[in-house]
């Protein structure tokens, strides 16, 4: 079994799907890793050699941020535009989508489950 940045590859699949499963590393760069690696695309991660597993751990770990660096990162990232008080973050402190989205209908991702308000009831003639 193949174990790559932490994550171990499923055997079944081919090596460019395989690699899709490390956080971080999507269709465009996991050929360009595999090309670098000298490791055919449509090579199964079961038929993995030891040294085809240790050029790609080596390729993956030098020249790419993956997995739990990548996260880091990224959280950093977010805190730091909530700290220096931007649009971006404030949309990030609040839970809103940040991206321009619009709010009045949709993005129940971000807001949550809809909180009913009840109406007001009427006052009763006399």
């Amino acid at each position: 079994m193949a174990r790559i940045a932490g994550v171990d590859l499923p055997k079944n699949k081919h090596a460019f799907i395989g690699l899709q499963y490390i956080y971080g590393i999507g269709q465009t760069r996991s050929v360009e890793i595999l090309e670098k690696a000298n490791v055919p695309v449509n090579k199964r991660v079961s038929e993995f050699t030891d040294e085809e597993v240790a050029r790609l751990r080596q390729i993956i770990q030098n020249e790419y941020s993956v997995e739990g660096q990548l996260r880091s990162e990224t959280s950093l990232d977010i805190k730091r535009l909530m700290d220096i008080g931007c649009y971006r973050g404030l949309r990030h402190r609040r839970g809103l989508p940040v991206r321009g989205q619009r709010t009045r209908t949709n993005s129940r991702t971000r807001k949550g489950r809809r909180k009913t308000v009840a109406g007001k009831k009427k006052a009763a003639r006399k």
